[in-house]
């Protein structure tokens, strides 16, 4: 019995469907499905002439654009794995992750082969996908899916974003990350005209939505929030869905995205790269479940007290979560379990079995023996007209161990004073930062990640 239709081959049955159909646009770059499909051919000639073959693991070191996915389909129709990786990634870093991986090849500038277009024979990629976690506690790890590369295993991203066939996507972060990278497989095997952002800027995503009359988006919070503080938002008829994940969204955004579009159009996932167990919650289901990421659509997911026991419902803990048809990945160097796991984040579930995060175990700070938040800081914070972006950490304290100190970038310059009396509306007074920094630096990267850890250590003693 076939194990099903390969990605590459998936591909190229699309383009002879409707060759000239955009199938991917970015900058001033369009190629239809003959083109991307031509092209991408020409590259999996050359990789196999490399020997690359089913297994064989390709690092991809290109930021996004045209070059990004074509040679990624091109790697895919060899039988390769693609292992997207940060061009920005420290080199340390990089160094270190390269040597987990140990590619049979390398690619950080695109390939120009001179190989003919026709397609090459069938293969299935296994893994069809390698991705470094998104890094937020510490350095980023190789997670490898245990899918292999087919076309009914790699759509099933874009049939729980409520992606359609045929339509028009726009694909805003970096695809080194499993969300996007997901994101831009699903559209694309949808028969999708992808519209990618080279890098993310709010008005620029707004006018893309307007002139390709785009139907679904990818999205993160921090995208979300920097949409929202453009001083026009147009109607979009033709957008149908709004797909966010990465990180948690304030309720206040997300209600104003709600009310600006629609809560039928505002869709969440909730999920690690890891793929255990994922939730799903529509805008319609938020507003009767204020704060939720969904109940569970895959796995299965646990909250537990500090000893290891089910916490009752309405009861804060570490969230845990299994697969139930097998194990979904394996870190590079290690055997993939079935067993209960946590990424250390913490929520809790409601008697309806709704789930609702409060924030990571290793973010939680505790002040004078009260859990304080992180990410509750930073939504209030990021509701003042002001600030663009923030990140609050945990800071040494004499008497009370640690307390809040908040980073803040502003659009304009804002006292302290002004800062403080919008979170004392907000927040409990134990939670209020103590201090507040300005900064121009990103706080966090192109697909909403922070890492406060890093941000701690770089201002401990």
């Amino acid at each position: 019995m076939s194990e099903g239709t390969p990605m590459g081959q998936a591909l190229t049955d699309l383009a002879a469907q409707a060759p000239d159909r955009p199938a991917l646009t970015c900058g001033s770059t369009t190629l239809t499905r003959r083109q991307l499909d031509e092209k991408s051919n020409s590259l999996a000639w050359a990789l196999l002439d490399q020997g690359i073959e089913p297994g064989s693991r390709v690092a991809l070191i290109l930021p996004n654009g045209p070059d990004f996915v074509v040679t990624t389909l091109a790697i895919w129709k060899a039988g390769g794995t693609p292992i997207p990786i940060a061009p920005k990634m420290p080199p340390a870093e990089r160094a270190a992750i390269l040597a987990l991986a140990n590619p049979a090849l390398t690619i950080e500038e695109p390939l120009t082969p001179a190989k003919p277009p026709t397609p090459p024979p069938p293969a299935v990629p296994r893994p069809w996908k390698i991705l470094t976690s998104g890094g937020s506690t510490g350095r980023p790890k190789l997670i490898a899916t245990t899918e292999s590369g087919t076309l009914e295993n790699a759509v099933l991203f874009g049939l729980a974003g409520q992606m359609q066939e045929n339509r028009t996507a726009l694909l805003t972060a970096p695809l080194t990350h499993n969300g996007p990278f997901m994101a831009m497989a699903s559209a694309l095997l949808f028969g999708n005209h992808v519209v990618l952002m080279e890098r993310f800027d709010a008005a620029k995503a707004l006018a893309l939505l307007q002139d390709h009359q785009v139907d679904w988006m990818y999205a993160v919070p921090t995208m979300m929030h920097r949409i929202w503080r453009l001083e026009e938002r147009p109607p979009l008829p033709a957008l149908r869905t709004v797909f966010h994940l990465a990180a948690p969204i304030a309720p206040w955004l997300k209600q104003a995205w709600i009310d600006w579009l629609g809560p039928e159009k505002i869709w969440e996932l909730y999920a690690g790269t890891e793929s255990q167990a994922a939730t799903l919650i529509s805008g319609t289901e938020w507003l009767e479940h204020r704060g939720s990421v969904g109940r569970p659509i895959k796995g299965e997911i646990e909250i537990r007290t500090p000893t290891g026991e089910p916490a009752p419902p309405n009861t804060t803990g570490t969230v845990w979560m299994r697969p139930t048809t097998g194990p979904t990945y394996t870190y590079l160097g290690k055997t993939p379990t079935t067993n209960w796991e946590s990424l250390g984040d913490m929520g809790h579930m409601d008697a309806d079995g709704y789930l609702y995060l409060t924030d990571r175990e290793t973010d939680m700070i505790l002040v004078g023996g009260s859990n304080v938040y992180p990410a509750e800081i930073e939504a209030a914070l990021e509701e003042h007209p002001n600030v663009t972006s923030s990140a609050v950490i945990g800071l040494p304290h004499e008497d009370l161990g640690n307390v809040p100190h908040a980073i803040v970038q502003l659009s304009t310059p804002t006292p302290d004073a002004d800062l403080l009396k919008h979170l004392t509306a907000r927040l409990a007074p134990y939670k209020l930062p103590r201090t507040f920094e300005r900064t121009e630096d990103p706080l966090r990267d192109d697909a909403g990640k922070v890492r406060r850890s890093a941000l701690r250590a770089a201002r401990l003693p």
